[in-house]
């Protein structure tokens, strides 16, 4: 637990209510000793309404965080992979001052620096997405390229059924007198739409798939009376980006480039355009620059990549009054302890100019000296911004160490969004235009507290229903005993984890980092049919109770709530059933044959379930005079009997019943 819990969780009584924003500010501002780190007592709380020096201390402090002066800022700008890459970021980093690197040193041969990060990363190029092909050929026109290449794409250039494919071809002047052909195939998969996720229709960049497509372009060629001549290396080209590259590369000397793809955008009126593929394949040829750049970024953002990853770029950055030298030495500090093991180098910007931010652009590489790759993900970030705020205040500087979200700072916009305001303008979406104009004019939000009681009181009204259902159906007697246990156990367990993130709520400590504690569930075995009839009972009520619910938003959190629960359900279930399933044939055996397991109301569910009908009288005597005319006509010889006599035995034995259902004994056999 760190200082900041630690003070508010002393300072807070027991039963007090829900601190507000500024009463956290107020409370940051007590342990600093009023803001200048000392050891100052700190002042008394003013009542609520009442205006103080410490709230207006609290106010400052919060316009001050949403002018974002005070903040640390701990985020990756980019990744790259390859030589090429990091020349550019380590050029970038350096052009105010020279970098240094992980032990210290200065960095001040570049190519020599990028060498030795190119040893690092195993001399590893980008994926290979964009097959290259150029021939020359006998001196021909436009048009009997144009067909070939039209017939493969229809045929497949792959192999047969290969016709979805994006391809892009010049035709321009070759050497002596012959004509140069230039194609480039899109091999990597591309996808349906965005959400499409496979990569089925990718074709590795081998040597061999790469003779069989030369073969078919030959073939394809040939049929058209256009006969190759010779043929350059192959080249291969990475990502959309290397796509564009390579339609400009064919574009040299003002050629026309043919590009004929399926994939398209779909402009939708009042909403961002949707990218997908559809089923004609339609051609564009044009020697303009910037068409086929539009046209290409098309092609690409359904093109399913692989381009590996060898180092990030960071950004460590922090207010611009602060001592730009103790900032450079926590910079160093944090990066020392947190990338041990890995390569990376480091400059500063805004040294010496005092009205801006300085800040550290950082490469790292991500793989450290044990092959181990470094894969940073959200917590990563949260992480770093913590320790990196920790080593400034141990140089003296006040940073606060926040997330983005928990600041006042201009909402992220989306890409989509993006595009949405610059084609739509005004007439976009009410909180599309908000969103970018905030972020174009550099405007804070303020916290939306109201908002946060809004959907806390939702959440706890959606729990409350939830606990209110599993009660419901462990006290109904007409619900299978099996969902009946089940919810009983599961409402308890909810109510007391329930209780105890409000108790740590109460008591200042954070509900998110709280550990789960253990509730004990039935381990019983069960069948299948139970399992089924029990989870079919949850279901059914849980859809009953979501169509009483009048409010769209509470109806939604309570059906997200009761998804999980129908999770857990499931698991715990069908463990049950497979532990039933595991007893195996010995454990049968030891059972008689007819025996009816009615030691538990689980055990009489289990009857009742198998639609099975038993039936048996209350009076022994009764029953023992059955039994003994039974066993008298069963000891006479066959041949003694009358047709009449044999159908009626055969008449009793069909309305005696194989099975026995146990009913409760009447008052009056109850002293027997």
């Amino acid at each position: 637990m760190n200082d900041l819990s630690r003070s508010r969780s002393v300072s807070k009584p027991e039963g007090r209510r829900l601190p507000s924003y500024f009463d956290l500010i107020e409370d940051e501002l007590r342990r600093r000793g009023g803001g200048g780190g000392g050891t100052k007592k700190a002042p008394v709380r003013a009542k609520v309404g009442v205006p103080s020096a410490g709230r207006n201390a609290g106010a400052a402090t919060a316009l001050s965080r949403a002018s974002g002066n005070n903040a640390v800022v701990v985020k990756v700008l980019s990744y790259g992979a390859g030589a090429a890459s990091a020349r550019n970021v380590l050029a970038y980093q350096s052009k105010e001052e020279k970098a240094h690197d992980q032990d210290g040193r200065e960095v001040t041969d570049l190519s020599e620096e990028v060498r030795s990060w190119e040893r690092e990363f195993g001399n590893r190029k980008g994926s290979k997405d964009v097959l290259r092909l150029t021939y020359e050929l006998e001196s021909t026109d436009r048009e009997h390229v144009a067909r070939a290449l039209s017939s493969l794409a229809s045929d497949g250039f792959r192999d047969v059924g290969d016709s979805d494919r994006t391809y892009a071809f010049s035709v321009s002047e070759g050497v002596k007198g012959q004509t140069r052909l230039n194609l480039a195939l899109v091999i990597a998969h591309e996808k349906r739409d965005r959400s499409d996720r496979g990569s089925q229709s990718r074709i590795a960049a081998e040597i061999d798939r790469v003779h069989a497509i030369d073969a078919r372009v030959d073939r394809a060629l040939r049929m058209e009376g256009v006969a190759p001549v010779s043929r350059y290396p192959v080249e291969f080209s990475s990502g959309p980006k290397g796509f564009i590259a390579a339609l400009h590369a064919m574009q040299r000397g003002d050629a026309e480039v043919t590009l004929s793809t399926k994939t398209h955008l779909e402009e939708r009126p009042g909403k961002s355009g949707r990218y997908q593929q559809g089923v004609a394949r339609h051609e564009l040829t044009t020697s303009d620059h910037k068409q086929l750049t539009a046209e290409g970024k098309i092609v690409g953002a359904l093109m399913q990549t692989r381009q590996p990853r060898d180092f990030m770029h960071l950004l460590l950055s922090g207010p611009a009054n602060v001592d730009r030298d103790q900032f450079i030495l926590a910079g160093r500090d944090f990066l020392r302890e947190q990338f041990f093991g890995h390569r990376y180098a480091y400059a500063v910007h805004n040294r010496n100019d005092l009205n801006k931010h300085p800040h550290l652009h950082v490469i790292v590489g991500l793989r450290n000296s044990s092959g181990k790759m470094l894969n940073p993900n959200i917590r990563d970030f949260t992480e770093w911004r913590t320790r990196f705020a920790d080593k400034a205040r141990e140089r003296g500087i006040a940073i606060d160490r926040q997330k983005r979200v928990e600041r006042a700072g201009p909402p992220p916009v989306k890409r989509w969004e993006w595009e949405m305001f610059q084609r739509m303008g005004a007439t976009a979406p009410p909180n599309v235009v908000e969103k970018v104009i905030s972020k174009l004019r550099d405007t804070p939000t303020a916290p939306k507290l109201e908002e946060a009681r809004k959907r806390f009181d939702q959440t706890q009204r959606s729990v409350r229903r939830v606990i209110q259902m599993l009660e419901g159906i462990a006290k109904d007697r007409s619900a299978p005993s099996t969902a009946r246990e089940l919810s009983q156990d599961l409402s308890i367990g909810l109510r007391r984890e329930y209780e105890r993130l409000e108790t740590a709520i109460r008591e200042g400590r954070d509900p998110t980092r709280e550990k789960g504690e253990e509730h004990m569930l039935r381990s019983t075995p069960i069948s299948a049919t139970q399992a089924k009839a029990a989870k079919e009972t949850l279901a059914t009520t849980a859809i009953n109770v979501a169509a009483k619910i009048a409010n769209p938003s509470d109806r939604s959190i309570f059906e997200q709530a009761t998804k999980i629960i129908g999770k857990v359900v499931g698991v715990q279930l069908d463990s049950r059933v497979a532990k039933n399933r595991d007893r195996g044939e010995a454990d049968r055996d030891k059972r008689p044959s007819d025996g009816l397991e009615t030691k538990s109301a689980a055990g009489r569910d289990h009857i009742a379930e198998q639609g099975v009908v038993n039936k048996s009288s209350n009076n022994r005597s009764v029953d023992t005079a059955r039994i003994a005319r039974s066993n008298a006509e069963n000891d006479r010889p066959e041949t003694g009997r009358s047709d009449r006599e044999r159908q009626n035995a055969q008449q009793r034995d069909r309305e005696i019943p194989k099975s026995i259902k146990l009913r409760p004994p009447k008052d009056r056999d109850r002293s027997r």
